[in-house]
């Protein structure tokens, strides 16, 4: 939300409602993980583990390696705790979640995905290529999830 507001609205006025919709996604992990405990997280070895693990490296050594190597030196470099690395985080931290998780939980980071993936292709920023397959990751996640779970396979019981 910060970002939106301190940076992004000098650009483009719809970065408003990007700190909105940032807000209400962190209202809803507040609400899910903290008041309701329906966010809990574990390593389940498979598919899906490689790939959360794969977001999250991605997010917070690749990304802002890419962007350094892409000529943008720090403190310029955008790092975890942007938009778009921590998107990419939270959704591969997401594949580890312990069922009953809510879905809810998907909706702003995969909203963001299909709005911040726009950048890797009009502002010609790779490293945001990544949003996109965190984008599929989170969909995928959404549609194979039974209800309530974000883990596609397993009872969730140790």
């Amino acid at each position: 939300m910060a970002y939106h507001l301190a940076f992004f609205t000098a650009i483009s006025p719809p970065a408003y409602a990007f700190a909105a919709i940032s807000l209400a996604g962190a209202a809803v992990f507040f609400w899910q993980g903290v008041v309701r405990r329906r966010l809990a997280f574990r390593w389940v070895p498979s598919v899906q583990a490689l790939a959360g693990l794969g977001l999250i490296v991605f997010a917070l050594l690749v990304y802002p390696a890419w962007a350094w190597l892409a000529g943008h030196p720090y403190p310029a470099l955008a790092t975890f705790g942007l938009p778009c690395p921590t998107t990419i985080f939270t959704i591969g931290l997401l594949v580890f979640a312990v069922p009953p998780s809510p879905r809810s939980a998907l909706v702003v980071p995969v909203l963001w995905c299909c709005v911040g993936a726009q950048a890797a292709f009009m502002l010609n920023v790779a490293q945001d290529m990544g949003l996109v397959v965190a984008g599929v990751v989170g969909i995928a996640l959404w549609v194979t999830a039974k209800r309530g779970s974000l883990i596609p396979h397993g009872n969730g019981r140790s």
